[in-house]
């Protein structure tokens, strides 16, 4: 009897150890308890999941690991010169990545790079220094697969005190704020710090995740997985439920601008809240205010006739949110081939090129590269100011492709 009560007891202890590692264990999501975190997505949508996790979107911000990082560090490009006793080199130094300040052969400082802006077209990156983001004055432009100052950084004199606010990680992350959170063996409890500026890295989600599109999905996880069979989405917002206002505010919310006239935080944006909500004075598809190619491009796209003409047309209409845009132009030329069936080019057009290859190339000539004026940058050795080249979302008759 001895031997079997001692059993039960150490029975009784194993299982509640189980149970202490198990809770130990369960993901809490920083954003709050009605959060599953991504990958609870992958049961159910393994297909978009794998997709989505190599697109853009997925890293806009991302850890500094070797298969992350853009850039040399070990030969070759991986020096800029600031002038003929100032340089900085990007180095690996154990398993972590630095930019390194030397002057006249010394090192003056060294900062890590702790978090990865960008992956697309170019990559800027920062350090953590009691709990604020410090961008760091060099960046990689993969239009000149290499190294120049970051954006608005001087190319002769160094700086390392430049603060990230919080809205850049607005658009570049899904979550970062200044909220702790403790646990207590019955429940989650969320403690805020009422300093904007002040940032808790720990609750940084990176990159934009399932839920930052499509909305907490703790209850959505929990029913589906207890009722598999039912196929229509509960307890989350159908995106395709969405008027096309509503869709076309969940892409503006980061691709229309960095509007100084902010109501509240872009990271409080769930699907299909109305984007007035969150900024005074959003302008119409009329206005003629010069928007930049980087970050507005809905826009420039509600400038378009293509748009203003149609009651469908939206950002999903051209562009599959869970991958990135596709190199192949020609299949943008099927979506505006749509609408544009039988369009005759002139003949000063058609000497450029025939006609099927017009038909199978319209954004090069409709949607051209633009240069940013929000974005310039230096090489290294360079007096010579460089704009960062991206495709406008203006679709229009452009002079050098007058039909």
């Amino acid at each position: 009897m001895k031997k079997l009560r001692t059993f039960f007891a150490l029975a009784v202890l194993a299982l509640l150890a189980t149970n202490c590692n198990n809770k130990s264990e369960e993901y809490i999501d920083p954003r709050g308890t009605d959060y599953a975190g991504s990958e609870s997505c992958i049961q159910c949508h393994q297909a978009q999941y794998e997709m989505a996790s190599h697109s853009s979107h997925f890293k806009a911000t991302s850890l500094p690991t070797k298969e992350n990082i853009l850039g040399d560090f070990s030969q070759g490009n991986h020096v800029f010169i600031y002038d003929k006793n100032t340089k900085l080199v990007m180095e690996q130094r154990n398993d972590s990545l630095y930019q390194v300040l030397y002057k006249n052969g010394k090192e003056v400082e060294a900062h890590p790079f702790d978090i990865l802006f960008g992956t697309k077209h170019a990559q800027t990156s920062a350090y953590w220094n009691n709990h604020f983001a410090y961008e760091l004055p060099v960046s990689f432009y993969k239009s000149l697969n290499n190294w120049a100052t970051s954006p608005g950084y001087s190319a002769t004199q160094v700086n390392f005190n430049r603060k990230i606010e919080k809205e850049c990680f607005a658009c570049h992350s899904s979550n970062i704020g200044s909220r702790y959170i403790t646990t207590s063996s019955d429940s989650i409890t969320f403690m805020s710090m009422d300093v904007e500026d002040f940032m808790n890295k720990k609750t940084l989600v990176y990159g934009i995740d399932c839920e930052r599109c499509h909305g907490p999905a703790k209850k959505h996880a929990a029913f589906h997985l207890k009722f598999p069979d039912v196929k229509k989405a509960q307890n989350i917002v159908a995106i395709k439920s969405l008027s096309r206002q509503q869709k076309l505010d969940a892409c503006a919310i980061c691709h229309s601008g960095n509007d100084k006239l902010k109501i509240k935080s872009r990271f409080e944006f769930r699907p299909g809240d109305n984007l007035l909500d969150y900024f005074r004075g959003v302008p119409n598809a009329n206005d003629t205010t010069h928007y930049d190619v980087h970050g507005n491009q809905m826009r420039l796209l509600t400038q378009s006739k293509c748009f203003i003409k149609s009651d469908k047309m939206d950002c999903i209409t051209c562009h599959n949110p869970h991958q990135n845009a596709s190199p192949n132009l020609a299949s943008y030329s099927k979506i505006c081939m749509s609408c544009h069936q039988g369009i005759q080019h002139n003949e000063t057009t058609l000497k450029t090129m025939s006609g099927s290859l017009l038909a199978a190339n319209c954004v090069e000539c409709h949607m051209p590269k633009k240069a940013s004026n929000a974005i310039t940058f230096q090489p290294s050795n360079s007096k010579e100011l460089s704009n960062y080249i991206l495709r406008t979302h203006k679709i229009g008759i452009y002079p050098s492709a007058k039909k």
